[in-house]
C-alpha cells in the first residue's frame, strides 16, 4: 500500500511521521505519538471518546484520515492542561463536580466542553445537552458533567476577571 508523510502540529509541537492513507487521525494520535488519552470506543463515531480539536473545533479522530490533518492543528486532552500540569478549569471542575467515575470518556467530554464553552462561555443545561448530545456516558448519569460545566464557566470567567471563586 502507498504511505505518505503527514504533518501535523499535535500539543503545540510539530510531528510528521510516514503512515498509510487508511490511518485514522485516532490511531496516528495513540500509535505513532504515543498520546492513549485520546480513547477508541465505537470506532464509528457514536460515542465521542476520541473527540479531538482540529484547528479548535471538536471533531471525532476516528472518522478522520490522519492525511486529512496534514498541516493542521490538534489539541487532544494531554494538551489541554498548561505546560506546568496545572489542569484546566474544565479537568479541574469535572474532578470537583465529580463529572468522571470510571474515566473512559472523559478525554472526549474535557475537549468537547473546551470547545463549547470557546463558542459559548455561559450556556444553559439545554445549550450543554445539545453540546455534548454526541459524548456518551455509561456512568455518571450526567448531572455531574452538566455542573461541571457550569462550574468551568464560573472558573473561566473569574480567571478572566482576575477574581477568587470559592469553592
Amino acid at each position: 500500500m502507498h504511505e505518505t508523510a503527514v504533518g501535523i502540529t499535535v500539543n503545540g509541537k510539530q510531528v510528521r511521521h510516514i503512515v498509510e492513507p487508511r490511518l485514522t487521525l485516532a490511531d496516528f494520535l495513540r500509535e505513532k505519538c504515543g498520546l492513549t488519552g485520546t480513547h477508541l470506543g465505537c470506532e464509528h463515531g457514536a460515542c465521542g471518546a476520541c473527540t479531538v480539536l482540529l484547528d479548535g473545533q471538536a471533531v471525532r479522530a476516528c472518522l478522520i484520515f490522519a492525511v486529512q490533518a496534514e498541516g493542521q492543528d490538534v489539541t487532544t486532552v494531554e494538551g489541554i492542561a498548561d505546560e506546568s500540569g496545572e489542569l484546566s478549569p474544565v479537568q479541574s471542575a469535572l474532578r470537583e463536580c465529580h463529572g468522571l467515575q470510571c474515566g473512559f470518556c472523559t478525554p472526549g467530554f474535557v475537549t468537547s466542553i473546551t470547545a463549547l464553552l470557546r463558542d459559548n462561555p455561559s450556556p444553559t443545561d439545554e445549550e450543554i445537552r445539545e453540546g455534548l448530545s454526541g459524548n456518551f456516558c455509561r456512568c455518571t448519569g450526567y448531572q455531574g458533567i452538566i455542573n461541571a460545566v457550569h462550574r468551568a464557566s464560573e472558573m473561566t470567567e473569574a480567571t478572566e476577571m482576575n477574581v477568587e471563586v470559592r469553592s
